[in-house]
Parts: structure tokens; C-alpha cells; sequence
């Protein structure tokens, strides 16, 4: 993984949260110190601190407290001022009261007061102005989660020298709940004063996106959103896509091998009376949770006799949360009121089936309850991550223990081995409980193997790599360092500018997990010669498309309707790449998801010919060459699947034509459709075509956007394939589905270089 200072460079991080990253200590002696705090946001952040350090704008915790600015190891931390009525009404109002409900489906009403909306108003600005006074020029400032969403463009008016990156920990609704705000045209712009907006799920982003386009007018296309300009405003895209969060995996599997850990791990069963069987639930006590589900659920199964209240026991850590909420109370009080039930029902003398825990815990002790526990219950009605569970799995080194997993968490996104539920479909829970207690240990290993290979390599430092590299490149296409002008050449790019559109594509693309980079050969990635069998690929292109393929999560492919064999003998290094040659009937070397490195060989290119194919193949050649092969401006090429007749080298275009015609009459007589391309007619037992060839090639990474660029009237196949996350470039003059156009090889060549760039961080230079 590359070093996070060399994806920022020089510029400085600022962070704004809703809190600082710390507590105040009492010392006996009356003194107070402060240590840092053990929130989940604290911890996310880590590699940021440890790496790079940071300015941190936060509330200090008690209301009405002036601190002035201190350091704490490597933050300078800056506190902002709430007075009690503010807490009252921006932070337990509006952001718990209002946006905390309605982000999280409406499981709980939200109340919609005026008087809370203008305190969080109110509260924002001061966030702003003080990350104004606080950023040096050309900051990145990262502000987190929805107490702050007017923060962004306050920001950026006050400063618009910064560049400014939000997260959304939580959910964002559906446009059908987020209408329900008076106040959400105000929420969509204060975000859309952002360059980049991560968020959970991929979901997330989408409802975004669209409610920027109904209650902003800033149209989508794939994840960037434009805010379109008038006067006094230029155009500016924002970056709206997912960023999973996740976890320090291994520091979690280091803590849990400490012998001292593990020894605690045993000796907390044996408090539990050495059960055969122990369910974990951990969680804030929050009605999103779906604790009072979970209860239910295990209390039909003793009740049920499914489960044997002295050879199981439930473990429920509650930590308190938003104790002077009244939704808060209410739930504690009907929690504590249905353990005590399944507890008096159930329980005996030295042993209850629910043990309850309404505190916190140290991360050292939180691993130990993840070793003791055979299972981890995650019922979550609606949750933006839940790290518990990328928790539990990084604790499970001996690959044993069972992930039960709400299907409504996005932890489901990557965790799709764990055992998913509907946490209000009652009887599948209890289904998934009982196969979690009597699941077979080899399937066990299976899904923990799995489990733990997705929490290690999409870590908390890819999730801050990731995002950083987004911001990062939004400040690059700013101009924000060296003073550069958006739209004027670069050191990269040289003497070809690339269009602010086209580099906010790029940029979209290279901050995302997964990505396939495919190209057409000919008029793409080598100018067109007379001579086929001269072409070769821009020096610079083949470095940049080399980089990509050693970077993770990406894919390079070549879809060319040369033969394979044609294709290697130009010279391209295509080792790794997955290659698909003659218009889709051959294709070779796509690796799967899981990023296995064995090669696979897939479509109609795995098939033999039969003996009728060959023999048409065999009829059509010999006519060819019998009338064309006379004229040495016309070449005849075999491919595995058919033959093609080229005219590149016929000067006259009525002539040319003409061939072509002639050749595809006698195609037609044999039953051979042609696919027409520049210059060129071919002629295929294997009915196939790039844009299946891409199908197949995108089917090895399902989830990630496609580039695809491309030059001939057969590459047309493939942009009509193209989805909304994707990226269609033409290459050249010429009618086209692709979204945008570059003139020649030369500049495919600055894009890749580009692109390359922004994903690895390695400046890709001139021929």
C-alpha cells in the first residue's frame, strides 16, 4: 500500500466532526489531562493521524466550555463552543431528533421543528467559519457525518482556495423518505459545496445523486454530480460514490493473539457457566439496532425448545447512547424489561440465557468477548457499515466462529459469506441462529476464510487511501497546487489538455474499489499502418495500462478483432491482461473476483471447430484469395473462427469499396454474415461481438465501472453495452454511443497516463 503522504503530497489535512477526537481525564489530585477517545471515528481515522497528523475542529463535549486550541500528539485540536440550547436543538433536535430517524428508514418518526432546523443552521456556520480561520491555503478539508452537512458549502464560500471532501457515516434515505424534509433542497446543496462526497453503500451515493438532481437541478452522470453554472458561478463537479468504511484488521488480530486476551476469552466463558453455545450481540442502544428483534427471536427458540437455555447463552453488550433522548429511554426501558422476562422464564439458579451488559468496553476486553462468542448476531434494521462485524471476523485467526449478518447493514455489501437475515422476517432469524449453533466447523472455516480475506484487504488504511486519492485529485483539477489553469496543459498531459469533464470521469474512475480498463487495439492504443502487422501500441500507453494492471482492484483488457496470435505478434506486453481477440471469439485470461491469479479461458474460443466450420472456413479463404489475392494492396488474414479481408492499403475509396462489396457477396453465398469494420470485412463461423466479449470480461469483477475506449464501427458493440457507471470514449471522427470523444491514439495514450496517475500515484511521462 503506498503511504498516505504520497497520495496528499504537501497539503495539509483539516478534519471537521461533530466532536473531538478526545476526553477529559480527572486526576485525583483535582488536574485533568486528555487522552483520545475510543469512538469509532477516532479509530477510523488513525492512519491519518499517525501518518500525516491534522488540524481537528470539534466540540470538546461539555456545553458552554471556551478551550483554546492544544495539541495532542500529532493534532492540533480546535475546539468550538456549544452553549446548552444549541445542543438542545442542533445536536439531540435536529441532527438525533430529525435527520438521525429519517436516515435510517423512518424506524423511528422524525420530528420536523423549525426552531431545530434554524439551530443547526446556525451551529454549521460556526463549524465553517472556524474551519475558515483554521485551514492553511489549499487544505484538505474532511468533514464527517450528518450533524455537518451545511458545512461543505458555507466552506466554500468562505474559502474557495480548499478543497473539501465529505463522509457520510450514516445512511442517506431513499428520495421517497428524504422528501419528507422541509429543509432538504438547503441539505442537498450544503453537501454539493463539497469536490468529493463519500458514502456507505453504493445505494447511498444513488439516492444522493438523485435527490441532487431533483431538489438541486445538478444532473448525475455515473458517480459525478455537476452543479451547472450561470454568471457569477462556474460549473463544478462533485464526486458522489461509495466508500465502505472498515477497520485496523490487523491490529484487531494482534490484540486477539496477545496470550493474555485469550486467556480472558477462556475464563469469560467459564463466568458463563461453559455453555456449548454463545451468541454475541454488540451494539449502541439504539432502536436501529434491532436488538428488541434479536430478543424476540431467541425467545421463541427457548420457548420453542429449539435451543436449551443451559447449553446456550446470549451475550448482549448495550452501551449507552443519547441517555436524555426519550426514544433513547424508552427503548432501554423495554430491552431491560424483555431480558428480565426471558430471564425469569427461562433462566435457573447460577444461570440466566440472556446476559445483558449496558456499558462499554475497552477494545482489548471487546476482543475477548469476540473469541468467546461462537457466533456474533448482527440484526441491525438499518445500519450505514457496523464495524462490529468486520471486528469480530479480524479476532477469528483459528477461521472458527459464524457471522450473522442483517442484510440491512452495509457490512452485507462485502460480507455476503456470512449468514445474511431479514431482521424482521422473525422465523428466518431464528432459522439463521440455529444454523450458527449447529454449523459444522469445516463450513465454519469456509465462511470465516472468506470473511477475514475481505476484512484484511479492504482495511481502514484502503478506506482513507481511497478517499484521500479522490480528494487528492480533486485538488490536482483545481489547480490548486502550482497554480495551474483547469483547463491548460500539465506536466502529465503535455501539450494535449484534457477537458474538465473528462478529467472528472477519470477521477471518478480511479477512486473506485474495483475497475476494468479495457481499449480496442488498431486507431486506440496504436495509430492505424497500412501494414497490420506494423502497428504497434504507444509506448505510453502500454506503461500506463501496465501500472493500472498492478494496481489492485483493477482489470486491464484488450478487445480487438485481430486474432490473439495477431495481437502478440505486435509486441504488447499483455501479461496479467484479460484479451479478447477476433471480435469476441477467442478470449483468454480473465482471473475472478476473489483476484485469483490462474487464468481462464471462456467463450466460443474454448470450443473446437467442428468439421463443417472448418470446411466453410476452409471454402470462403481459398475463393478469396483465388479472386483478391492477386492485388498486393489487399490483404487476407485467417483468425481461428473465420477470415478477414483488408483494403487499409487500397489508395482509391471507390475501389476499396468495392472489394469489400464483392468480398461480402461471397461471404453471404456461404452463409457468412459480415461484420463490418474500417476498411475491413470479417467473416465468422462463432456468432460473437466485443460488446459479449465485454460481458464476460466485466463478469470476473461484477461490481466495478468500465472504461472502454475505441475507435472502429465493431467497437460501437461495446458502448452500447455501457452502463450508467461506465465510461464510453471514442476514439476519432464517426457516428457513436460513447459518452465522449478524443481525436486520436496520441491522446488515449494522456488519458491512460492520466488515469494511471490518479489510481497509483505514478506520474506516467512522454514517449
Amino acid at each position: 500500500m503506498p503511504e498516505l503522504a504520497s497520495i496528499v503530497g504537501a497539503r495539509e489535512i483539516v478534519v471537521v466532526a461533530n466532536r473531538l477526537p478526545v476526553d477529559r481525564v480527572r486526576e485525583p489530585d483535582g488536574s485533568s489531562s486528555w487522552r483520545t477517545s475510543p469512538g469509532g471515528l477516532v479509530t477510523a481515522m488513525e492512519p491519518v493521524v499517525q501518518q500525516l497528523g491534522c488540524r481537528w475542529i470539534g466540540w470538546v463535549g461539555d456545553a458552554g466550555e471556551a478551550l483554546e486550541p492544544f495539541d495532542l500528539g500529532a493534532m492540533h485540536l480546535v475546539p468550538v463552543e456549544l452553549s446548552r440550547a444549541e445542543l438542545s436543538g442542533y445536536y439531540e433536535g435536529f441532527s438525533n431528533g430529525t435527520l438521525w430517524p429519517l436516515y435510517h428508514d423512518v424506524i423511528a418518526p422524525p420530528a420536523y421543528h423549525r426552531e431545530w432546523w434554524e439551530q443547526y443552521e446556525q451551529v454549521n456556520r460556526r463549524f465553517a467559519e472556524t474551519a475558515a480561520r483554521e485551514s492553511p491555503e489549499g487544505a484538505i478539508v474532511w468533514v464527517h457525518d450528518y450533524q455537518l452537512q451545511l458545512v461543505p458549502a458555507m466552506l466554500r464560500e468562505l474559502r474557495p482556495d480548499l478543497t473539501i471532501a465529505f463522509f457520510l457515516h450514516i445512511p442517506f434515505p431513499s428520495r421517497r423518505l428524504f422528501a419528507q424534509l422541509p429543509w432538504r433542497r438547503q441539505i442537498v446543496e450544503g453537501l454539493l459545496g463539497a469536490d468529493v462526497l463519500g458514502f456507505q453503500r453504493e445505494g447511498d451515493a444513488l439516492s444522493f445523486r438523485l435527490a441532487a438532481e431533483r431538489y438541486a437541478g445538478a444532473p448525475a452522470h455515473g458517480n459525478l454530480v455537476f452543479q451547472l453554472g450561470d454568471e457569477d458561478r462556474p460549473q463544478r463537479s462533485v464526486l458522489a460514490q461509495e466508500f465502505p468504511i472498515s477497520i485496523d484488521a490487523e491490529a484487531f488480530r494482534r490484540l486477539a493473539a496477545l496470550p493474555e486476551v485469550r486467556a480472558r476469552a477462556q475464563e469469560i466463558r467459564q463466568d458463563l457457566g461453559n455453555p456449548a453455545s454463545v451468541l454475541l450481540g454488540v451494539d449502541r442502544l439504539d432502536y436501529t439496532k434491532g436488538i428488541r428483534h434479536r430478543l424476540k427471536a431467541y425467545a421463541e427458540l427457548l420457548r420453542e425448545d429449539e435451543v436449551d437455555a443451559d447449553e446456550v447463552v446470549l451475550v448482549q453488550v448495550a452501551s449507552p447512547s443519547r441517555e436524555r433522548v426519550d426514544a433513547y429511554r424508552t427503548l432501554r426501558n423495554e430491552v431491560e424489561t424483555t431480558v428480565g422476562r426471558i430471564n425469569g422464564d427461562h433462566g435457573s439458579i447460577g444461570h440466566t440465557p440472556v446476559v445483558y451488559l449496558h456499558q462499554g468496553f475497552s477494545r482489548r476486553e471487546m476482543a475477548a468477548l469476540y473469541l468467546a462468542a461462537d457466533a456474533l448476531v448482527v440484526t441491525a434494521l438499518r445500519d450505514g457499515m457496523n464495524l462490529v462485524a468486520k471486528e469480530y471476523v479480524a479476532c477469528r485467526e483459528n477461521e472458527r466462529g459464524v457471522l450473522v449478518l442483517s442484510e440491512f447493514a452495509g457490512a452485507a455489501d462485502e460480507m455476503p459469506q456470512a449468514l445474511l437475515v431479514n431482521p424482521h422476517d422473525i422465523e428466518g432469524m431464528k432459522a439463521a441462529f440455529l444454523r450458527a449453533i449447529h454449523m459444522p466447523e469445516r463450513e465454519q472455516e469456509r465462511r470465516m476464510r472468506a470473511l477475514r480475506s475481505v476484512v484484511r484487504e479492504n482495511d481502514v488504511t484502503h478506506w482513507a487511501e481511497n478517499f484521500l486519492r479522490a480528494a487528492s485529485s480533486a485538488a490536482e483539477q483545481r489547480g490548486i497546487e502550482g497554480g495551474d489553469d483547469e483547463n491548460g496543459p500539465s506536466a502529465l498531459t503535455g501539450p494535449i489538455a484534457i477537458p474538465h469533464t473528462l478529467e472528472g470521469h477519470l477521477r471518478r474512475l480511479a477512486t473506485s474499489p474495483k475497475l476494468v480498463v479495457a481499449c480496442d487495439f488498431d486507431g486506440t492504443l496504436a495509430p492505424i499502418v497500412d501494414r497490420p502487422e506494423d502497428a504497434r501500441i504507444m509506448a505510453r500507453a502500454q506503461r500506463a495500462l501496465t501500472a493500472l494492471q498492478g494496481a489492485p482492484g483493477v482489470l486491464v483488457a484488450l478487445l480487438s478483432g485481430r486474432s490473439v496470435e495477431s495481437l502478440l505478434a505486435t509486441g504488447i506486453e499483455a501479461e496479467g491482461w484479460a484479451v479478447s481477440g477476433s471480435h469476441g471469439a477467442e478470449l483468454h485470461g480473465i482471473a475472478d473476483d476473489s483476484g485469483s491469479d490462474a487464468a481462464v479461458e471462456t467463450g466460443p474460443g474454448s470450443r473446437e471447430l467442428t468439421r463443417d466450420e472448418s470446411d466453410r472456413i476452409a471454402t470462403l479463404r481459398r475463393r478469396l484469395v483465388r479472386v483478391f489475392g492477386p492485388d498486393p494492396e489487399v490483404h487476407i488474414e485467417s483468425k481461428p473462427f473465420g477470415v478477414a479481408l483488408h483494403t487499409r492499403r487500397v489508395r482509391d475509396t471507390v475501389r476499396s469499396d468495392e472489394i469489400l462489396d464483392a468480398a461480402e457477396r461471397f461471404g453471404q453465398r456461404l452463409g457468412f454474415s459480415a461484420r463490418r469494420g474500417k476498411r475491413v470485412r470479417e467473416f465468422s463461423v462463432r456468432a460473437s461481438d466485443k460488446g459479449t466479449a465485454l460481458s464476460g470480461i466485466r463478469a470476473a469483477l461484477p461490481s466495478a465501472p468500465v472504461l472502454f475506449l475505441g475507435d472502429d464501427v465493431t467497437d460501437e458493440d461495446v458502448f452500447r453495452t455501457l452502463q450508467v457507471d461506465d465510461l464510453g470514449i471514442k476514439v476519432g471522427p464517426g457516428e457513436t454511443a460513447a459518452a465522449e470523444r478524443v481525436p486520436d491514439p496520441a491522446y488515449v495514450a494522456v488519458l491512460l497516463a492520466r488515469l494511471a496517475e490518479l489510481r497509483t500515484g505514478v506520474v506516467i511521462g512522454n514517449d
